[in-house]
């Protein structure tokens, strides 16, 4: 193909590879990998009513087509949920907004309604195939940022594209996909997420977050996480909250009762389903969201290029939300509540009790401090997302949980999703209820901001269909 170009700003050296990842995955654990992504890949591409299976003669059936979007966020969603895949100090939000990024703008640039998200490339035929560049841009991203999983990859890229008719179009599509996605990688490779964590001193203040009993981590997480470039906002401290109540206050006695109440392990407060709901959303919370996303795009029969779109929205809203949130986490670094309540003595609030055993629900705590709540921030940013781009309508839907299996939990509106998955941390034991009043505040205030200011219809074109 020829006059295709790209105009982009970037830095001018590719992203590295994880070396340390590279070395320590074992070739056990690289087939157990092939196994699981080529499971996944069956349930993708084999499915009559989801996708487009071969027949004997390796030749594409006339099935429903197949939402490359949705399968390879599927596919990111397989890898980073295995066992050292992801790198420790790179936090995965990171990787679905590279690669959604990536497909949106390789779509796009077919598509043309919106504007990019970072690459405009010239000279696009708008007959190219946006199936082949959604899936030759996820692939060159994934193995940049996995390339242990390579082999699995390319099994899945080329499955993928065997679904769409040679020719021109398709070629035409897979160099789109391939240009630029190295262009978003490279305006990423100096982002600031291979910095080493910077070393956390414990207070010893009330009020200061400690390490976390019973399991005690040496480190809190992500401690430089709010020094990596944002995606979208203008600055890590852009939606920077007020610091938490006092530890006198009503708020905060309020809130330290209920969670000292309903968040203790076999809590006589808390009912069966409180007790449940902490447990069901222990896990991964952006994890949820884009299961949630695919469930969404796919009851809605979205397009190539409107789940492109939809997904790029979530997927920035939640790496920037996450760096804005551990932004608030360590300036102020606020305690725990299993820190809190045991400590309570000397909180100076004759309205606190305190109880030295008292652990929650989950029993472990995220390490890093309280305020605010990430799964406050990040289902807030997904429901707002997805509300902006369907309209607050009902829509029936299922969730499964990342650390339960087989439980499920049943929705009809994004919002209340959202509420549920935010109040849990409340009965999970770990969160103050205004870690989460607050951490769900900025996390409309991101995805508001990525959703006003980012791939907006161009100007002329008609963006109502977004909003059926």
């Amino acid at each position: 193909m020829t006059g295709l170009t790209g105009v982009v700003f970037t830095t001018p050296s590719a992203l590295q590879f994880n070396k340390e990842l590279e070395r320590n995955i074992t070739l056990m654990a690289k087939h157990l990998m092939s196994l699981m992504l080529f499971c996944v890949s069956i349930l993708i591409f084999g499915t009559s009513t989801y996708g487009t299976s071969l027949d004997e003669a390796g030749q594409s059936s006339t099935a429903k087509p197949i939402n490359p979007v949705v399968s390879w966020n599927a596919t990111l969603l397989t890898i980073v949920r295995t066992p050292g895949a992801q790198p420790k100090t790179v936090h995965p939000t990171r990787s679905f907004a590279i690669m959604h990024a990536a497909i949106y703008d390789a779509v796009n640039s077919i598509d043309r309604t919106h504007e990019p998200y970072l690459v405009r490339l010239r000279g696009v035929s708008r007959s190219a195939s946006q199936d082949a560049a959604a899936n030759s841009a996820a692939h060159e991203v994934l193995v940049t940022l996995y390339p242990a999983f390579q082999p699995t990859l390319d099994a899945q890229l080329k499955q993928s594209l065997a679904l769409i008719p040679d020719g021109a179009d398709k070629t035409e599509g897979i160099t789109i996909g391939t240009a630029v996605a190295d262009q978003i990688l490279a305006a990423r490779s100096n982002d600031g997420s291979n910095a080493q964590p910077v070393a956390f001193v414990f207070g010893s203040a009330p009020g200061d977050y400690l390490s976390t009993p019973p399991n005690f981590p040496p480190q809190p997480q992500f401690t430089s996480w709010s020094h990596v470039t944002p995606f979208a906002l203008e600055s890590a401290s852009q939606f920077r909250l007020g610091p938490p109540p006092a530890l006198t206050s009503d708020a905060y006695t309020n809130a330290f009762n209920e969670v000292k109440s309903l968040g203790i392990v076999n809590s006589i407060t808390a009912t069966a389903d409180q007790a449940l709901t902490g447990r069901f959303w222990n896990g991964a919370i952006q994890n949820y969201w884009n299961e949630i996303t695919q469930t969404a795009a796919v009851g809605h029969n979205l397009n190539t290029a409107r789940s492109a779109r939809l997904f790029a929205l979530l997927n920035l809203s939640f790496a920037d939300g996450v760096i804005a949130f551990y932004d608030t986490k360590y300036t102020y670094n606020f305690w725990r509540p299993v820190t809190a309540i045991r400590a309570a003595a000397t909180d100076g609030n004759p309205g606190t009790l305190a109880d030295p055993n008292w652990l929650p629900e989950v029993t472990n705590t995220t390490p890093d401090p309280a305020y605010p709540g990430a799964h406050a921030v990040i289902s807030a940013a997904g429901a707002s997302v997805l509300n902006s781009f369907f309209g607050k309508k009902d829509f029936d839907f299922e969730v499964t949980s990342e650390v339960l299996a087989k439980v499920t939990r049943s929705f009809t509106n994004f919002s209340a999703a959202n509420e549920e998955a935010t109040m849990s941390r409340i009965f999970a034991g770990v969160h103050f209820r205004t870690d989460l009043t607050s951490g769900n505040r900025m996390g409309r205030e991101v995805a508001d901001f990525v959703v006003d200011n980012f791939l907006t219809p161009v100007h002329g074109t008609d963006d109502s269909e977004d909003n059926r």
